[in-house]
């Protein structure tokens, strides 16, 4: 199967797994694990902060840091497709009784100027508290769109002039980095919080880091024990995010190439809609409305000639390269959605 789903469906490599194998190890939750110390000093001075804490899992660390940074009542507002409220099962509300103010925008970059209109009074005693803003850096619904630095500057300073935090869901941050050519301290520099996923391109098989000051990271050990997130000997896992660190961020070029070849091909198909100029890093979102088949349709068409890949909604698909995807893979992967879609107009012509 070439298996497109999403860049999370890695394998560790073999020096990865070596890696795992001679980890060194302690318990965690005492802060003895060398190998986790060892990665959560190195994230942290990646992305320029003080402290930073390995989770679980993108969501967790990304939860985790809006249980830090507010109180039940609160409001939050990012993007209306951000990660943190779609695709997170309802946990700002669940675990922090926070409200997320959704920001519609024009091309799914939030803005201050998107921000400034919904801004509540500060003095208002029956309004909500709006304490955050959250940004997703590259964006996942808006095929891997990547936040230009200087939105992300005037976003904190909109934010730091109310007395709010800011927080970064960099789960694919390294994608943009390597996309644009800045470093990840370019973008850290102006969030109170950051998580990095190093199950996604990076290619590790668990797990993500929040960082942030030594004091917000202190409090956010606390709600990751709350929220179950406690570990043990985790540097097995640890060792294989410092081996992606060290090992997977330049190779993400060749991703980002697959994926702009793949969407190029894409848009040259009948029936299938999409802009591969807009394509900035690894992931690739087209309609098939045009062949006749619903997204579902199409990606079970797909699955049984050995191509997967996720319908999102109405008749939209996501693909997602990674280094696991070689150029080949992509190649064949075009010629099977090229016959696909070819199936699909010629029975919707028939039946017209």
């Amino acid at each position: 199967m070439i298996d497109l789903r999403s860049d999370t469906v890695t394998k560790p490599s073999e020096g990865m797994r070596k890696a795992m194998a001679a980890a060194e190890v302690g318990d965690d939750c005492y802060q003895e694990d060398p190998t986790t110390n060892r990665l959560q000093s190195m994230v942290a001075e990646m992305l320029g902060k003080e402290a930073a804490l390995f989770m679980a899992s993108g969501t967790m660390s990304n939860q985790v840091a809006l249980k830090t940074h507010t109180q039940p009542g609160d409001e939050v507002i990012a993007e209306y497709d951000a990660h943190i409220y779609n695709i997170e099962v309802g946990a700002a509300a669940a675990l922090s009784g926070v409200n997320v103010r959704q920001v519609k925008t024009p091309d799914s970059i939030l803005r201050a100027e998107h921000i400034l209109p919904i801004l509540r009074p500060m003095d208002k005693v029956h309004g909500i508290r709006q304490v955050l803003i959250c940004v997703e850096n590259t964006h996942n619904r808006a095929s891997g769109a990547v936040y230009p630095v200087e939105v992300e500057a005037e976003l904190a300073e909109l934010a730091h002039g109310r007395g709010m935090a800011t927080h970064l869901d960099g789960a694919r941050l390294f994608n943009a980095c390597v996309a644009t050519g800045t470093c990840p301290v370019d973008h850290a520099r102006h969030f109170d919080s950051i998580s990095i996923c190093l199950s996604k391109g990076l290619g590790a098989p668990v797990g993500s880091v929040l960082v942030g000051s030594t004091d917000f990271i202190k409090e956010a050990a606390k709600v990751r024990r709350m929220f179950g997130g406690g570990m043990r000997q985790v540097g097995i896992l640890a060792a294989a995010g410092i081996y992606a660190l060290e090992n997977n961020i330049k190779r993400m070029q060749e991703d980002h190439d697959n994926a702009r070849r793949f969407a190029v091909a894409l848009a040259e198909i009948p029936g299938i809609n999409l802009d591969a100029s807009k394509i900035q890093t690894n992931i690739v979102i087209f309609g098939v409305r045009g062949t006749g088949l619903s997204a579902a349709q199409f990606v079970s068409i797909l699955r049984e000639q050995g191509v997967l890949m996720n319908p999102i909604e109405g008749d939209r698909i996501r693909a997602v390269t990674h280094l696991d995807v070689d150029r080949k893979a992509i190649d064949e992967a075009i010629a099977v959605i090229r016959g696909v879609a070819a199936d699909g107009t010629r029975l919707q012509a028939a039946r017209a």
